[in-house]
């Protein structure tokens, strides 16, 4: 009985460190796409609409590192290394939008790096 429980102790070992950062890193760009969107939106007129394209970069940006994030804690241990590529690839495409304040640049790159060193 003991054994069993130690072994799902140890079916549950997720990445939580990553998930945590790039959740957090994903609201930051998220959060700063949705000013830089606003901003965009009512400067377009002297911007041309620029601001609007970079916030709504940030914006798509935001959300595909929260869905990551999302996937880096519930898929099955083999896709852990595909999502934490795809977290990092979209911290990367962060920086269009000054990515989320820098931090969540920052917490997206740190986290991604966790997800991919994780041991199954």
């Amino acid at each position: 009985m003991a054994k069993s429980k130690k072994i799902k102790k140890e079916d549950n070992k997720r990445p939580v460190a990553a998930f945590v950062l790039v959740l957090v890193g994903g609201i930051f760009v998220l959060l700063s796409g949705i000013m830089l969107s606003l901003m965009g939106s009512v400067m377009t007129f002297f911007m041309m609409g620029i601001g609007g394209i970079f916030g709504i970069i940030g914006i798509i940006s935001g959300i595909m590192m929260i869905i990551s994030a999302a996937m880096i804690n519930t898929v099955n241990k083999a896709q852990i290394k595909t999502w934490s590529v795809i977290a990092l690839i979209f911290s990367i495409v962060s920086i269009a939008n000054f990515g989320g304040f820098i931090i969540g640049f920052l917490l997206g790159v740190i986290g991604s790096i966790l997800g991919l060193v994780f041991e199954k």
